[in-house]
């Protein structure tokens, strides 16, 4: 098993997928603030033009769901600065509601994203890592990818996937000296969460998800929760007995995605069923 190629940021190429806000953007803004040359992807172009010029990145049209278009990303974000040191995958998609009230097409949409988006990504850029035996992929996932949550079954289903892609992609890529780290958020304050109260999962700022994944370049772990301790909560849920389990979900309340604030989270329910539609007419 080789040793991780160590990474300098200053003048690296990062490459971040749903770049143009919420924990994308701060990602850019974290990784440009090191030095990075830094290409941000995304499905509205024109924000994501804006974040560029705010912050000194590049940008770029991304649908991570079509693997030519994230070919076409990359491609284009080499030509202009070298090969990809460092992939971000970050853009997903969270719908909610109980499980038999679902649109498939929502359903279609969140792995479409969430997991193809991210095996598009690494299929893409590590071929040239291993080649160069150098180069660290962060999957941005979720506390969600390690504890199930009534009213997100199918989010939980694609968080799950990318926790368990991302661990036995990293022993594979192991002896090449090219490494892959989960980056595993509760509940952000982004559109993703607008109009759900999940507590008690406490609600982060997207800074200190990009703080996270800027300093997984440097430690090379296989998984980070943010924050820390409700990762490890997260785990240890696994050796209490189910029924008392059970009991503490249902004093903690824990069905609140199934209750949604639905005049705070309309504008982002109304984006992503726009997507959705988009994609069972193509």
């Amino acid at each position: 098993m080789s040793h991780p190629t160590p990474i300098d940021l200053a003048g690296a190429h990062v490459a971040i997928t749903g770049g143009a806000r919420g924990i994308g953007r701060a990602t850019v803004e974290a990784f440009v603030a090191r030095g990075a040359k830094v290409s941000l992807g995304d499905l509205d172009l024109d924000l994501a033009k804006a974040t560029a010029e705010a912050t000194g990145a590049s940008a770029h049209h991304l649908d991570v769901a079509d693997r030519s278009s994230y070919d076409a990303f990359v491609s284009a974000a080499e030509a202009e600065h070298g090969p990809v040191e460092v992939l971000v995958n970050n853009a997903g998609v969270m719908p909610n509601g109980a499980f038999l009230d679902m649109d498939p097409a929502l359903d279609r949409l969140m792995m479409d994203v969430n997991v193809h988006g991210v095996l598009h990504g690494m299929r893409r850029v590590l071929p040239g890592m291993v080649e160069r035996r150098r180069g660290h992929v962060v999957n941005v996932a979720s506390l969600a990818g390690k504890f199930p949550i009534p009213g997100l079954a199918v989010y939980n289903a694609s968080k799950f996937a990318v926790v368990g892609l991302t661990a036995a992609t990293r022993l594979e890529m192991a002896p090449y000296g090219v490494t892959l780290t989960a980056v595993l958020p509760s509940a952000v304050d982004t559109d993703l969460a607008s109009g759900l109260d999940m507590r008690p999962i406490p609600k982060v700022s997207p800074q200190r998800i990009a703080d996270a994944v800027v300093g997984s370049v440097r430690g090379r772990e296989a998984e980070i929760a943010v924050p820390r301790y409700v990762g490890a909560l997260a785990t240890t849920t696994s050796l209490v007995p189910v029924g008392v389990l059970d009991r503490i979900r249902r004093i903690v309340r824990d069905d609140r995605a199934l209750h949604t604030d639905t005049t705070e989270r309309a504008d982002y329910a109304a984006r992503l069923n726009a997507a959705a539609t988009e994609r069972t007419t193509r």
